[in-house]
């Protein structure tokens, strides 16, 4: 057996155990460096530590350590509160609130599990008490995060461009993010009329303090033509909730809001390091907000770092024994380069759909360089039609946001919004990477 099958066999075994067993895969790939690394390439310790991704590990720390901060001093929900106070009572509105905030911690910076685990709650509470479809809010949570989860200092968006500029490969961060955006924006309208939203139009919560709330609505009269003239304008009210401590604009959230705005211009306007940027403004809430960091630094989503680098340090290993190449190259002889393009998108989907998306691209992606170097299929839409395939699936009661969903959703429906997981994620898995093929692959976009 060759050097190369055996390194790939043993990646495929690190994704077995750590999806059959409670070990976390970023440290099974680790070990996996250390233990065939120096067998198979002779190389002592720092060689194999030299492919460990400094540059992801910073900017892993520093985007969850800000975004730490910000869910711990209350400035999340008071994005989330203003938000939801912007729908003026619509109810049909606040499965879109829930994308929108979802998609704008992502975009952001914020890890996807991390995002839709403090989302998904706050959506379930809305879905229960405005008799909103649990299905429907759990995947405009989820699929806002994936919307949100490429742009180009978000972490997903961090991973994929990070392996396109070290490859030298044609790309764009620009198109990865807003492609992304569309595709799920587009999802989202599938999935509201899908799964109830069409009844939602018209209700409203009278009980807000709204003041150009509409009427109650009045008996339909007796005849039918006035019945037919009168119910396209009616209004369904819904009971009004128990009124809440309003979360107030303080201090320090303002400082965390302005902060995280100059994280923005800093990255996208002066194109100042990502990780280190993130991790000046998160130091710098901390010594101006003393009050509000007891427990950021312990939130930091050190799991996601350990998957990432664990990974990310494996394929480093994998690629100095020539797997990469080896791999590229049989992908690129079966003679078809764009029957190869969706064969690596329907693997991506798949193994995402029960793996972390975060170690799936840190790993695939770098597995379709060199047939993307082979310049057969465009780069730019090869590489978004596999990050969107292998994000989509997230809704997978087996990936980490599915499994967040179900865990928040009410006791009488857990059961069921497990089974319409199940059902939508795999749907995905069949659908999603033959339309992004079909979309960024076959035109031969970069």
């Amino acid at each position: 057996m060759s050097e190369e099958l055996i390194s790939i066999l043993v990646l495929a075994v690190v994704f077995l155990i750590a999806t059959v067993l409670p070990v976390h895969m970023g440290a099974l790939a680790l070990v996996a460096a250390f233990v065939v690394g120096p067998q198979l390439l002779d190389e002592d310790l720092d060689t194999v530590l030299g492919g460990f991704p400094a540059d992801l590990f910073v900017i892993l720390v520093g985007v969850t350590y800000l975004f730490a901060l910000a869910k711990e001093n209350g400035t999340v929900d008071w994005l989330v509160e203003k938000a939801v106070r912007s729908v003026r009572g619509r109810v049909s509105l606040i499965p879109w609130v829930m994308f929108a905030i979802t998609a704008a911690l992502t975009a952001v910076g914020a890890v996807v599990p991390a995002a839709v685990a403090i989302i998904a709650p706050i959506g379930m509470n809305f879905a229960k008490r405005y008799s909103i479809s649990p299905v429907l809010m759990g995947l405009m949570v989820i699929n806002g995060a994936s919307a949100g989860g490429f742009s180009p200092i978000s972490i997903f968006g961090s991973i994929v461009n990070g392996v396109v500029e070290r490859n030298d490969l044609p790309g764009s961060p620009t198109a990865l993010f807003l492609s992304s955006l569309i595709f799920n924006s587009l999802l989202g309208v599938v999935v509201f009329f899908l799964f109830g939203g069409r009844r939602l139009l018209g209700q409203r919560d009278l009980g807000t303090g709204v003041p150009d709330s509409p009427p109650e609505p009045t008996a339909a009269p007796k005849s039918g033509r006035d019945r037919a003239s009168t119910t396209s304008v009616q209004t369904t009210t819904v009971a009004s909730p128990p009124r809440t401590e309003h979360t107030e604009l303080d201090r320090n959230r303002l400082i965390t809001l302005l902060g995280m705005l100059g994280l923005a211009v800093a990255v996208l306007v002066f194109e100042q390091d990502v990780g280190f940027t993130a991790l000046v403004v998160a130091v710098a809430v901390t010594i101006l907000c003393p009050s509000g960091n007891k427990s950021a630094v312990s939130a930091i989503a050190w799991p996601t770092v350990l998957l990432v680098c664990g990974i990310v340090t494996y394929v480093a290993m994998m690629e100095r024994l020539g797997t990469i190449d080896w791999l590229g190259e049989g992908v690129a002889d079966l003679g078809a380069p764009l029957v190869s393009a969706l064969l690596i998108c329907f693997i991506g989907a798949a193994v995402s759909a029960f793996a972390s998306t975060t170690g799936i691209l840190g790993a695939l992606i770098p597995l379709a360089v060199p047939f993307l170097l082979a310049g057969e299929v465009g780069a730019v839409g090869m590489i978004i039609a596999l990050s969107i395939s292998s994000s989509v699936v997230d809704s997978s009661p087996f990936s980490t946001s599915g499994a967040l969903v179900v865990a928040n959703a009410p006791d009488e429906d857990r059961d069921a919004v497990y089974k319409r997981l199940i059902q939508w994620g795999f749907s995905m898995v069949a659908i999603a990477p033959i339309v992004t093929w079909l979309v960024f692959v076959v035109p031969g976009w970069g």
